[in-house]
């Protein structure tokens, strides 16, 4: 049993604070780098992120921009000044069966940072950020699905029931339907204090449901049972 979990608004709650201070830091580079009013900045920030799961695709494919630089000069920041997520998540690391392995669609360095922060950083070894995200030299983060593909090749999980041993938690369901498509059982992580039923309902790809990750090691047994079909 392999779980493949989300970092941002999964394993720690990024929308109240982390996610403004990136995206500021955004549009602060793409109206510096490409010249551009804030206004169109801001358009072009949230519409290669709505287009390709990361604005960094859309720097890649359409500008010629140094996409470590943008990762670096976006990210620069007190993420652990900003972190919030949910109490004793050091001891998930240990109560979870099975290995875990970060997949996320954030940069290497951001992605140690939370991770040290919310002491998960000893029980997830494996972790594949947005630098790893390449397919034939290609970006292609969440949701691709020949990311999820790609991952299943590298990890080398295969065989009748392999839905069974691959597991994605994400917050995203469309990570999740793509992930379901190649093979992975999925769980969905719904955010307490915004999420509402309208985020949850008409997801038959979604195998299990959770509004806290320290429900997952009693979801193990469940999820490890291999279904028909």
């Amino acid at each position: 049993m392999v779980w493949f979990l989300d970092l941002d608004d999964t394993l720690h709650d990024a929308s109240p604070a982390m996610f403004g201070a990136i995206d500021v830091r955004m549009t602060d580079f793409l109206e510096r780098h490409l010249q551009i009013s804030r206004a169109q900045a801001d358009f072009l920030r949230r519409d290669y992120w709505l287009r390709y799961g990361a604005t960094l695709v859309g720097l890649a494919r359409h500008h010629r921009v140094d996409i470590q630089r943008f990762l670096d000069e976006t990210h620069d920041f007190d993420i652990a000044g900003l972190l919030r997520a949910e109490r004793g998540m050091e001891h998930l690391g240990r109560r979870l069966p099975g290995r875990k392995v970060l997949l996320t669609n954030a940069p290497q360095r951001y992605a140690g940072t939370v991770l040290r922060g919310i002491g998960l950083h000893r029980h997830i070894t494996t972790r594949y950020s947005v630098e790893d995200m390449r397919v034939h030299g290609h970006y292609r983060p969440k949701p691709a699905l020949s990311l999820f593909r790609a991952i299943r090749i590298r990890e080398r999980m295969g065989g009748r029931n392999a839905r069974a041993t691959a597991i994605l938690v994400d917050d995203n369901a469309a990570n999740l339907k793509a992930a379901r498509a190649a093979g992975f059982a999925t769980v969905l992580f719904v955010r307490p204090a915004t999420d509402g039923p309208r985020r949850i309902r008409g997801t038959g790809y979604v195998d299990a449901r959770i509004r806290s990750v320290r429900d997952l090691p009693a979801l193990a047994a469940r999820l490890r049972a291999p279904r028909p079909g």
